[in-house]
């Protein structure tokens, strides 16, 4: 008798705490904009960070409430926004695809001494002098980037961050995750790369690494366009001149300049999304 008192109590509380759950869902129910979940359903669903958001969710939001345009998802490109602004009624740039580019080509890169920390390339900039090579702009090959890249995009080779451009979506995680700032978004369809981040002089550089731009102005002095300076001893591109003819490859002593295998793509510019605090 006393169980099934006890049954029936507990069957009572359990409907009365049901009925007060159903009651309180309508009181405090707030109707949600059914474009939200349309929004959601054409973002890639990565959550990267490459929109300056926390995730796709928060994004699409911000789309909905009209803080930001369609168009910021790196990794959902073109088809993305183009679905987003057909949702909101409203017309979107082409977005043109754009992968993460290492700044380092040093595979023959000098190390100072033996280094025994941590393997990480933030702990290692803290070390001996801003880490174990005597170059000070170079990768230090810990994988920083590797673990942050969500897509499997990016890996080591010979010690230096290499990406694979057919995996990259651009979404710049691995840029984020390396102290040395050498990893930078490159416009797909641009094959002329400058591997190199050093701007120290071209005798110190050559004392740290066989391959760095020692700023000898030979790329600048040859290119039609313009598009290639020397500036801080490094040689630099302007893509908006660049027209890929090759010049400045053959000009380069240091092999430095390289015609990456990069393919033509989408048309239209870069997306270079602006820096906001994720929320």
């Amino acid at each position: 008798m006393e169980i099934l008192i006890a049954i029936g109590v507990l069957g009572g509380l359990g409907a009365l705490f049901g009925l007060i759950l159903t009651l309180a869902d309508r009181v405090f129910h707030v109707e949600t904009d059914p474009r939200l979940d349309a929004l959601i359903q054409c973002l890639p669903g990565a959550n990267c960070g490459g929109c300056g958001f926390s995730g796709c969710a928060a994004y699409a939001q911000a789309v909905l409430d009209g803080k930001v345009p369609v168009g910021l998802c790196i990794a959902g490109g073109d088809e993305c926004a183009q679905g987003m602004a057909n949702i909101m009624g409203v017309r979107a740039q082409k977005v043109a695809r754009q992968v993460a580019f290492v700044r380092c080509a040093g595979t023959t890169a000098r190390n100072k001494g033996e280094y025994e920390g941590i393997a990480d390339c933030v702990a290692a900039t803290k070390v001996a002098g801003r880490g174990p090579l005597i170059c000070k702009f170079g990768c230090l090959g810990f994988g920083n980037c590797t673990k942050a890249c969500k897509f499997d995009a990016i890996h080591l080779e010979n010690g230096v961050a290499k990406v694979d451009a057919d995996k990259c979506t651009g979404c710049m995680s691995c840029a984020a995750a390396c102290p040395r700032g050498l990893i930078v978004p490159v416009h797909f369809g641009k094959n002329i790369t400058v591997a190199c981040a050093s701007n120290a002089r071209g005798s110190v550089t050559l004392r740290g690494c066989d391959i760095g731009c020692i700023g000898c102005f030979k790329c600048e002095k040859i290119c039609p366009k313009g598009a290639i300076q020397v500036k801080q001893n490094l040689a630099r591109i302007n893509y908006d001149l660049c027209d890929d003819c090759g010049l400045c490859v053959q000009a380069c002593p240091r092999g430095l300049i390289s015609d990456s295998h990069l393919t033509k793509a989408d048309d239209g510019p870069a997306l270079k999304p602006e820096k906001r605090p994720v929320s």
